[in-house]
């Protein structure tokens, strides 16, 4: 039950930004047009609460058939990949994954070159650590 002194719970992001102090609510389709898809990392203003040195997170939104322009090379970080809906491919250097089912994941190391197309429309969230100070939004 909620204390009397608390203020009544936001029903959704109705008007995204921030709506209190060091809270964000925002639209992951709306907020990823930003910044090339990424939501949170090094990359967002000092202050902002979707400012991080930790970690970096994108909302992926794909057409069929769209593909990484080209491989990723000697990244030093670790990503996570969740299939959010649709059918995407992951190439790796001994493999393919396919994610087909909501919630199919797969997480890669530092150094393991990639590249991606989107067998279906299809929304994927990435999620990349650490977020690297200086390090630029790839271009994707």
């Amino acid at each position: 039950m909620r204390s009397p002194d608390r203020p009544a719970p936001a029903h959704g992001p109705s008007a995204p930004g921030t709506v209190m102090p060091n809270v964000y609510v925002g639209r992951a389709a709306a907020d990823a047009a930003g910044d090339r898809g990424w939501l949170l990392g090094h990359f967002k203003p000092v202050g902002d609460p979707r400012h991080s040195d930790e970690v970096e997170i994108k909302w992926g939104v794909h057409p069929r058939g769209e593909r990484r322009a080209r491989w990723t090379e000697g990244d030093k970080r670790t990503a996570l990949l969740v299939l959010i809906s649709g059918r995407f491919r992951l190439e790796f250097p001994d493999g393919d994954v396919v994610l087909s089912e909501q919630g199919d994941y797969v997480v890669w190391g530092p150094g393991v070159d990639h590249s991606w197309e989107a067998e279906e429309d299809a929304v994927v969230m990435t999620v990349r650590w650490p977020s690297v100070p200086g390090h630029r939004i790839p271009e994707e």
